[in-house]
C-alpha cells in the first residue's frame, strides 16, 4: 500500500479517541469519522510498520449505529469525534472503554469491576456552559471565528456550535462587527501581530448570568466601552472584561484581567451550592451532568456528619463544598492560588465554616499535614488532572488508610493505573460508574468508590 492509494475496508472496532479501526491483510487502519459496522472507501495518508492512518472518502454501507451529524462542521472541526454515532451507542462505547482500560491497564478481572450503568443525558446538545473561540482571517481577509481543526491551528468557521449555548452566536456576531467597524485586527500566530486572540464566553445555567472575556495581544482594548455597551443589550449579560496575553504561547488566557462591566464574575449553582466563577476559574463545563457526578461522589463517600474528608485537586472547591454539606470537616488542596481564593470565597458565600483550603501540590500538602499536624482522614476524594495522581500522593493515601477513597477521573487509562496501585495497597474497588460529561466526544468522567480491606 502506498500513500494516497484508496482501499475498501469494514470498521471492526474503535480507538480511545473515537477513530474507526479496520484491518486489511492483517494491517491496521485508523479512519476518523467512521463507526463500528461501516464499510468504507478510504485513502492511505500516513503509514507505520504495523498500522496506518487513512482519510474517509465514502461510506459504502453505513453501520446500523451510524448517525447523520447535526453540525455541518462536524468533519473538519474534529471537536465531536463521535457525532457520527447514535447517542445510545456512544454510551455503550464509553462504558466499554472504561471497563477495557481497567482490565488491560489495571489488570483487574471482569468480576472485580462492579460497573453501574453509565449516566447519560436526556438531551445531549447545548450542554457546554463555557467556550473559547479563536479569531483570525479567512482567505479573503475577512474576520472569522470558530474552532481549530483537529491537530492544527486552522480555524473552522463556526459561530453556533451545537454543544454551546445559543447566546454564543449573537455575542460573537457583536464582537466581529465591533472589530470590523473599528478596524481592529485579529491575532496572527505567525507574525505575533493583531489584537484579538480569543473570546471566552460562560453562562450560568441556573442563574442565567453571562460572562464575556476577550483575550488580547496588547495592554488595552480600543473603544472597549462601546463593545461593553453593545454586549450589555443581551439578556443575562453580567460580566465583561478583557485578558492581557502578549506571550507567544498556546495558553489562551493571560494573567491580568481588566474589568469593563459588572463584578468580574458570574454565579451559578450545582444543587444547593452556589459558586462565583471568574474568567480564570476552573468550573465543570456540563452543569447538568456535574450535579449527577458530584451527587455520586457524595453518595460513595458515605458521610454521616462525623467524618474528616480531604479533597485533593479541589479547584474552586466545587466538590469540597458538596462534601461539606454532610461532613464534619473538609480540607481542600489545590496548586493554583487563584482557585483557592475562589474556593474560600465560595465557602463564605455558602456560609460553610467547616471547610479549610491549602495552596500547594497534593503530594506535598497531604504528607505535611498528616505528619506535622496529625490531620487524619476518614474519606479522601481525588479529582486529578488527566495525568492522574502523583505516586507520592497515592503513597500518603495508603499510609493514612482512610476507610474510603472516592476517585473522580477524566481519563480511565490513568485511573486504571492508580486503582491498581491502591488495590495492591489494600483497597477493594466497590463501585465504578461512568458519567457522560462530554456527549459527542470520546471523553468520559468516571467515579469510583474504594473501601479499605
Amino acid at each position: 500500500m502506498e500513500k494516497n492509494q484508496e482501499f475498501t475496508v469494514t470498521i471492526e472496532d474503535m480507538s480511545e479517541d473515537g477513530a474507526g479501526i479496520g484491518k486489511l491483510d492483517g494491517y491496521i487502519w485508523f479512519i476518523k469519522d467512521t463507526v463500528i459496522g461501516d464499510r468504507v472507501r478510504a485513502r492511505a495518508m500516513k503509514m507505520k510498520k504495523s498500522y496506518g492512518f487513512a482519510r474517509l472518502m465514502e461510506v459504502i454501507e453505513p453501520s446500523p449505529v451510524r448517525a447523520e451529524p447535526r453540525c455541518p462542521a462536524a468533519r473538519p472541526c474534529g471537536g465531536c469525534q463521535l457525532q457520527f454515532m447514535k447517542y445510545e451507542e456512544q454510551l455503550v462505547f464509553k462504558e466499554r472503554k472504561i471497563k477495557n482500560n481497567l482490565m488491560r491497564i489495571g489488570g483487574f478481572r471482569e468480576e472485580e469491576i462492579p460497573m453501574l450503568p453509565i449516566m447519560g443525558m436526556e438531551y445531549p446538545w447545548r450542554y457546554r456552559n463555557k467556550a473559547q473561540f479563536p479569531f483570525g482571517l479567512n482567505k479573503n481577509g475577512e474576520i472569522i471565528t470558530g474552532f481549530y481543526a483537529g491537530r492544527t491551528h486552522d480555524i473552522i468557521e463556526n459561530e453556533d456550535c451545537l454543544l454551546g449555548v445559543e447566546e454564543n452566536k449573537e455575542i460573537l456576531g457583536i464582537i466581529r462587527g465591533f472589530m470590523q467597524r473599528n478596524r481592529i485586527k485579529p491575532y496572527d500566530e505567525k507574525t505575533h501581530r493583531g489584537l484579538v486572540r480569543h473570546a471566552l464566553i460562560r453562562k450560568g445555567f441556573k442563574s442565567g448570568e453571562i460572562m464575556v472575556c476577550l483575550v488580547i495581544n496588547g495592554k488595552s482594548l480600543p473603544y472597549g466601552e462601546r463593545l461593553a455597551e453593545e454586549l450589555m443589550q443581551i439578556p443575562g449579560m453580567t460580566s465583561i472584561s478583557y485578558s492581557v496575553n502578549e506571550e507567544k504561547t498556546n495558553v489562551i488566557m493571560g494573567k491580568e484581567i481588566v474589568n469593563l462591566y459588572g463584578p468580574g464574575y458570574i454565579t451559578d449553582s450545582i444543587a444547593d451550592v452556589t459558586y462565583q466563577i471568574s474568567p480564570l476559574s476552573f468550573y465543570q463545563v456540563n452543569p447538568v451532568q456535574t450535579e449527577k457526578l458530584y451527587g455520586t461522589a457524595l453518595e460513595y463517600a458515605g458521610l454521616t456528619g462525623e467524618e474528616t474528608v480531604w479533597d485533593l485537586y479541589c479547584g474552586i472547591g466545587t466538590i469540597s463544598l458538596f462534601l461539606a454539606q454532610k461532613a464534619r470537616k473538609v480540607y481542600g488542596v489545590e496548586i493554583v492560588p487563584q482557585a483557592i481564593d475562589d474556593a474560600r470565597r465560595n465557602a463564605k458565600l455558602n456560609g460553610m465554616g467547616n471547610v479549610e483550603f491549602f495552596v500547594g501540590k497534593a503530594e506535598e500538602v497531604l504528607p505535611e499535614q498528616y505528619e506535622k499536624s496529625h490531620i487524619y482522614a476518614d474519606v479522601i476524594v481525588v479529582d486529578p488532572p488527566r495525568k492522574g495522581c502523583d505516586q507520592m500522593c497515592l503513597d500518603t493515601i495508603l499510609r493514612m488508610q482512610p476507610k474510603r477513597v472516592v476517585y473522580v477521573s477524566c481519563d480511565s487509562a490513568t485511573l486504571a493505573r492508580d486503582l491498581r496501585y491502591l488495590a495492591d495497597g489494600g483497597y477493594v474497588v466497590e463501585k465504578v460508574r461512568g458519567c457522560d460529561m462530554f456527549p459527542m466526544s470520546g471523553h468520559c468522567e468516571v467515579c469510583v468508590e474504594l473501601r479499605r480491606k
